[in-house]
């Protein structure tokens, strides 16, 4: 059992979501931070309202307006990210590696009949005429 778990764990698809989950982590911190002390403040500037003062009071509940849009433009970065650079590149490796080359043909239409009869026949099966031989 113990053989069986160090395979899996060695298994190339376990391994890589590992690094996947690691990177993207590392990836979402630097965009949140990117966010939240530069985009958010520049928000806040052509608004003329500091990020601090972007909320609103329901009674006793305080909706942190400010927060949501640090969280709301990071998913959409991310997002992005994911999208063009990993989604976009592994469906287009996965279309190009599932066109196949046609196979050379087995019949072909034989010319008095219009039969298909195999290519290296020298008569048809069909109409007993004779056909010349394919090249």
């Amino acid at each position: 059992m113990l053989r069986e778990f160090k395979q899996f764990l060695l298994r190339g698809n376990v391994v890589d979501l590992a690094v996947g989950i690691v990177i993207g982590g590392a990836f979402n911190v630097v965009v949140m931070a990117l966010v939240k002390d530069f985009i958010t403040p520049l928000v806040g500037a052509i608004f003329s309202v500091p990020k601090d003062a972007m909320r609103f009071r329901v009674g006793a509940a305080t909706f942190l307006v400010g927060d949501f849009l640090d969280a709301l433009i990071s998913f959409l970065i991310v997002a992005a990210v994911v999208f063009f650079l990993v989604v976009k590149p592994v469906n287009y490796l996965v279309e190009r590696s599932h066109r196949e080359d046609t196979p050379d043909p087995t019949t072909r239409k034989c010319p008095e009949c219009l039969s298909e009869i195999p290519v290296g026949a020298r008569r048809c099966a069909f109409c007993t005429s004779q056909v010349s031989a394919a090249a």
